[in-house]
């Protein structure tokens, strides 16, 4: 009888942990945790948790992406990236419309204080919006490759614009969904096959995956069961990207 394979942790994978309650994060974290190997600290949670919520992924070794989209003046984004870099994140989103100056203060606030470990991702155009122009989105590039950004967040549909201005950037792609999921609020989406064969490097897994966790309270009975169903779809995820 052959030895039985555990599961590899995916560092391609990002897990979407946008709910307002630690615990919960961290059980949902722990359920994908032999599939994937990033979890995205968003808005909703940092501003409930703060930096601990950094600090839970990070000690269940995951590389943590903080998705707090800065744009303000570079003084104040330079500050706010440097407080984020002595968290241990491994990645900060900035807005690239926040110009040049914005995205290079940010940089090396983040870089600074990270010892040069954390890196900033330029935020391009949003997967919610439908409307883009292939100039406006190489322009946006080219002000992340340009200040210092270690990668950009992009929809799968615009890979080829973004590999063709800055091929060396990390391609971090949201609006990724399973055959058959609902889009949301998510007008550019693709399956992760389509998205890692076009290019991405990372992908943001979110509500394809958490919905049915999302819409729980962290006491509901229903919860175990939930989280269940969540490591099956983050495990079908894993398996449509893996090679062979």
């Amino acid at each position: 009888m052959g030895e039985t394979v555990a599961p590899r942790r995916d560092p391609r994978l990002a897990i979407v942990l946008d709910v307002d309650d630690l615990g919960l994060a961290c059980s949902m974290a722990d359920a994908v945790a032999p599939f994937m190997g990033v979890a995205k600290v968003g808005l909703e949670l940092f501003a409930t948790a703060g930096p601990a919520a950094v600090t839970a992924m990070t000690e269940r070794d995951y590389d943590v992406f903080v998705d707090l989209k800065f744009h303000d003046i570079p003084t104040q984004v330079g500050r706010a990236a440097a407080q984020v870099g002595r968290t241990g994140a491994r990645w900060l989103t900035l807005h690239t419309v926040g110009g040049a100056a914005m995205l290079r203060a940010g940089v090396e606030g983040l870089a600074e204080a990270s010892g040069g470990v954390a890196q900033a991702l330029g935020v391009t155009i949003l997967t919610s919006q439908d409307e883009r122009s292939p100039a406006v989105l190489e322009e946006r590039v080219g002000l992340a490759r340009d200040a210092g950004c270690g990668g950009v967040i992009c929809s799968a549909a615009d890979l080829d614009v973004v590999m063709a201005a800055a091929p060396e950037l990390l391609r971090v792609v949201p609006g990724i969904r399973l055959p058959g999921s609902g889009h949301h609020d998510q007008a550019r989406v693709a399956t992760p096959a389509a998205a890692i064969a076009a290019g991405a490097s990372v992908l943001v897994v979110g509500r394809t995956v958490t919905a049915d966790v999302q819409s729980l309270a962290p006491d509901s009975p229903l919860l175990p069961e939930a989280l269940s169903a969540m490591a099956t779809k983050a495990q079908s995820v894993a398996d449509s990207i893996r090679p062979g």
